[in-house]
């Protein structure tokens, strides 16, 4: 009976320590980071507190398994890799999966000037601009950015034709130069978070072999096996 009461009071004391949120997450789920564990190995994403709204439906669906099994189902080499399309789990069967701005919780875009697209960057997919002008984003499908890098030339040209004239930072165009990202998808597409450790495997994803354009289909299946929350390292 003792031992009864005695996990009956660590059990309100964990509850009361680590509440639910009315979004079904639990308090500490915000401060965790979330493992990705592949056929190809395994990277860990640090989630932005400055996105809430992608932030914890990234969490919320990461705690369900939802993503477990799911195919990286489009890749581009020096670009990103995609997944979160659920149809992937089987052997494939279409892309961008209830992208549209009427689909079923699609997420409202949440820039952040302070986040951009550099390498490793996770970012939010979405349909185009031509049937989604509030350039929401997909309830469940994200990128990674591999990238490449830039020099002052080709930014400079990218400011002009495909940014229209929008200055990218000093401070960024430091790190497109240095480290290399995908800097034309700024503040058109949201970034919520960033792999903080596991690069190498984002950079065996995009070395795969694919079909090419225009579905960029890896001609191998490359599978997320399991996502998990973990403790922060630091």
């Amino acid at each position: 009976m003792k031992k009864l009461l005695a996990a009956s009071i660590c059990l309100i004391l964990f509850a009361s320590c680590n509440p639910r949120l009315s979004n079904g997450l639990r308090q500490k789920d915000l401060h965790k980071d979330v493992a990705v564990i592949t056929t190809k190995g395994t990277f860990v994403i640090r989630l932005s507190d400055s996105t809430p709204l992608h932030r914890d439906n990234f969490l919320k669906l990461a705690k369900s398994g939802f993503y477990d099994s799911l195919q990286f189902h489009r890749v581009i080499r020096n670009f990103m890799i995609q997944s979160g399309d659920e149809d992937s789990r089987h052997d494939y069967a279409g892309t961008l999966k209830n992208q549209g701005p009427d689909g079923p919780g699609v997420i409202p875009a949440e820039f952040r000037t302070t986040l951009f697209h550099k390498r490793g960057a996770l970012g939010a997919a979405r349909t185009g601009d031509d049937v989604n002008p509030a350039k929401s984003s997909s309830p469940t499908q994200f990128y990674i950015v591999q990238g490449k890098k830039f020099t002052d030339g080709a930014l400079d040209t990218l400011e002009m034709r495909r940014l229209k004239g929008r200055k990218i930072p000093a401070a960024q165009r430091k790190v497109y130069k240095d480290i290399g990202g995908a800097p034309h998808l700024d503040q058109s597409y949201t970034v919520f978070g960033e792999v903080i450790r596991g690069m190498d495997v984002v950079d065996s994803i995009a070395a795969v072999p694919t079909s090419g354009a225009p579905l960029d289909r890896p001609i191998k299946a490359v599978r997320i096996l399991k996502v998990r929350l973990v403790h922060r390292r630091g």
